[in-house]
């Protein structure tokens, strides 16, 4: 049966959108470098909500901080399983037991052989359920005769115990916030490795927003590189390239701060990190390289972005970009 002219001019104009979509998302893939760099110890945690960006943040995804969480569970032996009703030695007797019954119905005991393919089955149930009960007895007493030698500490020294986090937990409640930057409030610093930012630090951020954004649409890699972690200038340089390859520049001007707090910083190994959620606008186009004609974003129209960015400084340095994410 023919298509009908309708149906192609459906079928062409699905076509033409999905294209459409491909080439806007394309576009949008190319300004927006998702969630890279290196927080340190942190790197594949959550970052804490805060009042810029409310909701938890997921982990670094691109990084070159190696994953010793994961590195380490693959290490490790998985943990024998509890066996089930058909494995182990109780599995191998049913499936003999049931092969046996499809043996003989297969030779001719016909379908009159179910009653007994049927009562196969019930022994082999009731054998195995006494084997699952006389494996678990055994366990039983074998974790009994291994139980821990610290089992007989006293009472009161788990007590102790619990008093002595309670008031380190009651401590930690009346420690002083961390200042926002901005509108935003700082958060609570529960552990010893926490550290203060001060105002100048605050307004260094401040200005890291604008130069690294800058700098960025200009293809300045020597300000980069001045602003930023040799590794994220190697993100942020694989991103330009990209860019060019497609024929397009990503343009960041007018770059000003709406609203931002710290959602942590801490200090590990001689270095200093802090968090920052950063609310802020900016005129972020995309033009073609040859024509300079837009094709995303609007020159007349800022856009608001709100994203995580993670500054580190060793031995009181110059704070750099370490981290980008998207909450």
């Amino acid at each position: 049966m023919m298509i009908s002219r309708s149906s192609r001019f459906a079928v062409l104009f699905a076509g033409l959108f999905l294209a459409f979509s491909m080439v806007t998302a394309d576009y949008a893939e190319a300004r927006r470098g998702g969630s890279f760099g290196s927080r340190g110890t942190r790197t594949f945690q959550s970052v804490p909500p805060t009042r810029t960006a409310p909701q938890p943040t997921a982990p670094v995804e691109r990084s070159m901080t190696p994953n010793t969480a994961t590195n380490n569970a693959a290490r490790q032996t998985p943990a024998a399983q509890r066996p089930g009703l058909f494995s182990g030695l109780g599995g191998s007797m049913m499936r003999g037991l049931l092969l046996g019954g499809l043996i003989g119905l297969l030779l001719g005991q016909g379908f009159g052989g179910l009653a007994g393919i049927f009562g196969l089955l019930l022994q082999g149930l009731l054998i195995g359920g006494a084997i699952m009960l006389a494996i678990r007895f055994f366990r039983s007493q074998s974790a009994r005769n291994q139980a821990p030698a610290m089992a007989g500490v006293p009472r009161g020294m788990d007590n102790f115990g619990r008093n002595a986090a309670a008031q380190r937990e009651a401590d930690n409640v009346s420690s002083f916030p961390i200042p926002g930057i901005g509108s935003g409030f700082g958060r609570t610093a529960p552990a010893s490795d926490e550290i203060t930012m001060t105002p100048t630090d605050l307004d260094t951020f401040q200005q890291r927003l604008t130069e690294v954004q800058e700098a960025f649409g200009r293809e300045d890699h020597a300000g980069l590189r001045r602003l930023a972690t040799p590794e994220m200038v190697s993100y942020l340089s694989e991103e330009l390239a990209d860019n060019a390859k497609k024929g397009i520049r990503n343009e960041v001007s007018n770059v000003s701060l709406l609203e931002a707090d710290i959602a942590e910083s801490w200090r590990e190994d001689g270095r200093d990190y802090a968090t920052a959620a950063l609310r802020y606008e900016s005129v972020d186009v995309t033009r073609d390289r040859a024509s300079g004609k837009i094709v995303a974003g609007e020159a007349d129209r800022p856009t608001e972005t709100t994203e995580l960015w993670t500054f580190t400084r060793q031995n009181g340095g110059d704070w750099k970009l370490a981290a980008i994410q998207q909450p």
